[in-house]
């Protein structure tokens, strides 16, 4: 499977190969279903709370008397059937949480991967490194991708405060953990944007062999950008130093040459 990619200012680039391992088109709907009705069961609190006749204030005395006023008998005015009375069979604090195995949730969160990456709803971003937390930047990001109107799930390498307090007032966007979100949080989203990185590999243009070395550029890792930067930095400062030794040889054998002519004159 492809996904379209982006830079970190929405440049587009060419579309890269999703790992094989994860984007293999599996989409079980049960295992979904499961999946989502769990999390939501679990974000119930379970603290609904109603009072039967027996914890009910009031009603210690018979209404009236058994027999002989033609009213229909009555042993207490807090009985189900009169107003301010007790509740019968209502809700009682509880737990509503339901257990889903680990690989049956990481099951539902493939599947949920893989029929946005069928859809092409996943798109593929450099590292979002913000300095400060900014929403017109991330507002700007979202309308240069052209998903500004959908529902966005941006889903980021790490914890990145700055990312998600950029997203954290505008209504149709979320920014989780790549490693925290849920089968729900991707059903519910339209478009997912992933951060390279966050992948685990280094992913590869699907067009050409130019674009795969310029976007394996782009999408390597911060350490080993720095350790490159580093080796040509190095190899820099080697040619530097080394150029004046070789001038002065050169200029050493030239000053030879001149004096053994003159000598021979």
């Amino acid at each position: 499977m492809n996904a379209a990619a982006y830079t970190a200012k929405g440049a587009a680039r060419d579309k890269v190969a999703l790992p094989s391992d994860l984007f293999d088109g599996t989409v079980n709907m049960p295992v979904m279903h499961q999946a989502v009705k769990a999390y939501l069961a679990n974000q119930r609190q379970g603290n609904a709370s109603t009072k039967t006749r027996g914890f009910v204030v009031g009603g210690n005395q018979k209404p009236w008397k058994q027999k002989g006023t033609g009213r229909a008998r009555q042993g207490s005015t807090r009985a189900p059937n009169w107003v301010g009375g007790g509740t019968v069979f209502g809700p009682r604090p509880r737990s509503y949480a339901e257990y889903v195995p680990k690989k049956v949730r990481a099951l539902a969160r493939k599947s949920a991967l893989n029929a946005r990456a069928r859809e092409e709803a996943i798109i593929i971003i450099d590292a979002l490194e913000y300095d400060a937390p900014k929403t017109s930047q991330l507002v700007g990001l979202l309308g240069s991708l052209g998903i500004a109107d959908k529902k966005v799930l941006i889903l980021t390498d790490g914890t990145k405060p700055n990312v998600y307090m950029s997203g954290r007032n505008l209504p149709d966007a979320q920014v989780l953990n790549y490693s925290d979100v849920s089968t729900y949080h991707i059903l519910w989203s339209d478009v997912v944007v992933i951060e390279s990185s966050a992948l685990g590999s280094k992913l590869e243009s699907a067009d050409d062999e130019e674009s795969v070395e310029a976007t394996a550029k782009v999408i390597q890792p911060k350490k080993a950008a720095k350790k490159s930067a580093k080796k040509t930095a190095g190899r820099k400062a080697a040619a530097k130093t080394t150029t004046p030794k070789v001038s002065a040889k050169k200029s050493a054998a030239k000053t030879a040459k001149r004096s053994a002519k003159k000598k021979g004159k």
